[in-house]
């Protein structure tokens, strides 16, 4: 999203396990989708148009597609995959083979991941997802309101075997080998709004829900009004964003959690992660990330099959159990 990333600087390599505990990662042996399909309407954040969305089941094996009702069929359906990514900026943008592209993915992809969807349908008459109030909440509210429902297939997971890192600008990103999905991020902006924050978390339904999915998006003055003059960030507001106007919070609300922030970073990066097609084993440990690093860093482990393995998760567990 608009995550202030001009102001990012570097840090080094120090990680703590401090800041948000959870409950054990996600092992469930079957694949999931939701019981029923559900619908709601929105703005889109950088276009400004109104969003009619339906979440809606999908089979075994589907993955997450993105169909846009307002097209012919031969167009209209885009995988939610890492290799479809075709813009980085401000949002993580998907395109097809035919040019068909839906953007702002990442808060929606995240949830779906975050609540253990496997498979889905996301029926949209726009170019990009709505932003709702700017974080995950509002998706996990109307997954939960559908229901999941169980399916037959079994679950598999992309399992990081091998290090792989990118850098850039002293920004950098790493996936390693680890039991489950952890991810350690660090952020420090020159603004005392923010100033450094860093988190540790084991990705599970629990801790997603209780301690990421609330955290909303955030930006500072310059850049928004910066962004509207050049026809973006059209329907932001401070109803769907954290506005910071240099060591201010501008939201009368103030903040969700003392760090939301870093928060909003971690679930961006799971939505990112998401794009793997797959949940995932593996520990994602970043500095000064963003959307563009995140998918070359999938990109990068994608790149080599020595790198990964996709196995039925029940494998993962004997394996760990093994050890």
């Amino acid at each position: 999203m608009l995550d202030g990333m001009n102001e990012a600087h570097g840090l080094g390599t120090r990680w703590s396990k401090t800041g948000v505990g959870s409950g054990s990662a996600d092992r469930s042996m079957h694949q999931r989708t939701l019981k029923t399909a559900i619908d709601c309407s929105g703005i889109g954040l950088h276009s400004g148009q109104n969003v009619s969305m339906t979440l809606c089941p999908a089979a075994p094996d589907t993955g997450i597609i993105f169909r846009r009702t307002d097209l012919k069929n031969g167009a209209r359906d885009v995988p939610a995959r890492f290799d479809a990514v075709c813009d980085t900026r401000l949002c993580t943008t998907l395109m097809n083979d035919h040019g068909t592209r839906i953007g702002t993915v990442e808060h929606l992809m995240a949830a779906l991941m975050g609540c253990g969807i496997d498979n889905a349908v996301i029926e949209l008459d726009s170019p990009e997802v709505p932003i709702m109030d700017g974080s995950s909440e509002p998706f996990v509210f109307l997954i939960d309101c559908a229901g999941v429902a169980e399916q037959k297939a079994v679950r598999r997971s992309l399992v990081v075997r091998r290090p792989v890192a990118i850098e850039e600008n002293g920004a950098r990103a790493a996936l390693e080998p680890a039991d489950g999905f952890t991810i350690s991020l660090d952020i420090e902006f020159a603004s005392q709004a923010i100033g450094r924050q860093e988190l540790y978390l084991e990705v599970s339904r629990e801790s997603f829900k209780d301690q990421i999915c609330r955290a909303r998006t955030f930006g500072f003055l310059h850049e928004v009004e910066a962004l509207r003059a050049a026809g973006l960030a059209r329907g932001g507001s401070l109803e769907n964003a954290v506005v910071v106007d240099g060591d201010t919070i501008l939201n009368d609300d103030g903040l969700r959690f003392d760090d939301e922030f870093v928060r909003h970073k971690v679930l961006d990066c799971i939505g990112d992660m998401a794009l793997a097609g797959h949940s995932l084993t593996g520990h994602l440990r970043a500095r000064r990330t963003g959307h563009g690093l995140n998918n070359r860093l999938l990109r990068a482990l994608f790149a080599d099959k020595a790198n990964w393995a996709i196995l039925p998760v029940d494998e993962i567990e004997a394996l760990a159990l093994a050890v």
